[in-house]
């Protein structure tokens, strides 16, 4: 079973562009590049998939000459598939386990660019500094993440409630039948996370405890995988690391809580290579005095999370009861997973050819200490976006800023249905894809 995504309607524009290039499909790993490829391939006549990791001998195929006629001739003959331009597609999954074909993609851009050229990698940031030429300009990237909510509906065949969503407005909120319904499917959302292995069990099963045995198999696997950056940091830091910003989510992540040899350089050293994994998830600290919202960053005030609510849950043991009968989210973990799912919905509605930012905004000063969770922009205006965890709730930081900023409209996202208090709008949690 495959379960629809978001980026399959971009990968069928990629498919029939007449200016295509290359595309390189990033992100962490089992969040389902491989079986979004491949349901791509179902479009075309010929679907010939090179996997690196496992298919260790086809390396030599790309040591020498790059040539892509070459290279496509001996696929050809190896897996007797034909590679015909227009009419295959050519898929490199793991790329970043073999540099030589990762340095070809460049020729088939310049040589080939009728052909239908696609690859996917977990890692490929940690080997772009071996490869000589990447080929900047010639290979476009498209970046991917677990499953949005969205996604997790349109799996359960909740296509009818999806759309009925997406016509509300702080006008015109859902009858309460439809927004219960959408918080009991949101409560089971944040156990899940959305991960698509993860996911389809619990499609087949309807078991919750058996889904998230499936979520402790894969945060093994990710620890196992830790192992792979042995060269550059120990796999035992990037633990260390991983579980300290699980444990300072909500919060300006503090270098010196983390206890390992070598201090505040090796602990941010070993935080970086976590964000490019796609693991962890950065949000910025801005002045937002003027936009672009990236060019007042404090580096020093990040915050971090996880990027899956599901493995966030499931490491720090809460109890997936607390979660299901729970009228608001401010007893777990005091609110902060509303808030790390909020900024993971803000993350999966932006577009997938960028690389995803979040900015918030944070100010110190004496009786007068205040935060916005979010910042986003429209055009050429800023939105400040403050979370609530239930429906109650002042909205002083959110009403300084805008006043302060000269901002006149503030979104408030919460568990209740669509509203408006004066120039704020209010959005439910599982609305925030409508905030795109």
């Amino acid at each position: 079973m495959y379960i629809k995504r978001a980026i399959d309607k971009e990968l069928l524009k990629w498919k029939d562009s007449l200016n295509r290039k290359p595309l390189l499909l990033r992100g962490a790993r089992q969040v389902g590049k491989t079986e979004t490829v491949r349901n791509l391939g179902r479009y075309f006549e010929y679907f010939l998939e090179v996997n690196f990791e496992s298919d260790k001998e086809i390396h030599s195929i790309f040591k020498g000459n790059l040539s892509p006629s070459e290279i496509c001739e001996n696929l050809s003959a190896v897996y007797n598939v034909p590679v015909k331009e227009g009419k295959t597609l050519l898929f490199f999954d793991e790329i970043q386990e073999c540099i030589g074909a990762l340095q070809s993609l460049r020729f088939f851009y310049e040589k080939m660019p009728q052909l239908h050229l696609i690859t996917a990698g977990s890692l490929v940031e940690f080997i772009f500094s071996e490869v000589p030429s990447f080929g900047v300009g010639r290979i476009r990237s498209a970046f991917m993440y677990p499953l949005s909510f969205n996604e997790f509906l349109l799996a359960f065949g909740e296509n009818n409630l999806v759309n009925i969503k997406q016509k509300a407005f702080s006008h015109k909120p859902l009858t309460e039948t439809v927004h219960n319904k959408l918080l009991e499917y949101l409560r089971k959302f944040l156990i899940l996370g959305g991960m698509p292995e993860v996911i389809l069990n619990y499609l087949r099963t309807k078991d919750l405890s058996e889904s998230r045995q499936i979520i402790s198999d894969l945060l093994i696997g990710y620890y196992d995988d830790f192992a792979k950056y042995k060269k550059r940091v120990s796999a035992d830091y990037l633990r260390e690391v991983f579980n300290a910003v699980v444990m300072q989510t909500g919060n300006k992540f503090v270098y010196s809580k983390v206890n390992i040899h070598g201090g505040y350089k090796k602990v941010k050293e070993v935080l970086e290579l976590l964000v490019l994994s796609g693991l962890v998830i950065p949000v910025e600290h801005t002045s937002a005095n003027g936009l672009p919202l990236g060019a007042e960053v404090n580096l020093r005030k990040r915050k971090m999370f996880v990027f899956d609510t599901g493995l966030f849950l499931h490491i720090l043991g809460l109890n997936i009861s607390d979660i299901l009968l729970a009228k608001d989210f401010t007893i777990i973990n005091k609110g902060v997973l509303a808030e790390m799912f909020a900024g993971l919905e803000l993350v999966k509605y932006q577009s997938p050819y960028q690389k995803a930012e979040l900015y918030y905004w944070h100010r110190e000063a004496k009786n007068s200490n205040a935060e916005v969770d979010y910042l986003i922009s429209k055009g050429n205006n800023i939105i400040p976006i403050e979370i609530k965890a239930g429906t109650k709730g002042t909205m002083r930081s959110l009403t300084l800023f805008m006043k302060e900023k000269h901002i006149s409209k503030g979104i408030r996202i919460s568990m209740e249905n669509f509203s408006r208090y004066g120039k704020v709008d209010v959005y439910p949690l599982y609305a925030i894809d409508l905030l795109k």
